[in-house]
């Protein structure tokens, strides 16, 4: 089944440092009908994107890029224009949130993660994505 977004199933990149926060969201993915790529950071994901082509992705906020260059949420937005989410607590929500937009994050999930709010938000946004790119 395709959750309802036309001929395929859409596949999720979860990027989380936290395996049991990782898996919990993963099994409500599968479970609405996604497919789901898993990474533990930056670098994971960039490689992981590059294999399994997500539709969207879904990474913990990194507030701090390192010697990693630039974030997942960056990379991704200067190599495509799938959604982008961040998962992120309150505090690191409100200390990033001033240029998500413009880096192209489509939105801010915060810890511990609703995953019906998550899952809604994924198909309707999944669903304008695809009209938007067939009347292009």
């Amino acid at each position: 089944m395709n959750i309802g977004l036309f001929d395929r199933r859409r596949t999720i990149l979860l990027v989380d440092a936290d395996p049991h926060a990782r898996a919990a969201l993963r099994v409500a993915l599968e479970a609405a009908e996604f497919s789901v790529g898993e990474a533990a950071n930056d670098q994971e994901g960039e490689r992981t994107a590059l294999r399994i082509k997500p539709d969207a992705v879904i990474a913990e906020l990194s507030l701090d890029a390192g010697d990693a260059g630039m974030t997942i949420a960056e990379w991704l937005h200067a190599n495509s224009k799938i959604p982008c989410y961040i998962l992120s607590n309150a505090a690191d929500a409100l200390m990033g949130s001033v240029g998500l937009h413009e880096i192209g994050i489509s939105g801010v999930f915060l810890k511990p993660v609703d995953t019906a709010i998550v899952i809604q938000t994924l198909k309707t946004r999944l669903v304008v994505a695809w009209r938007e790119t067939r009347h292009a």
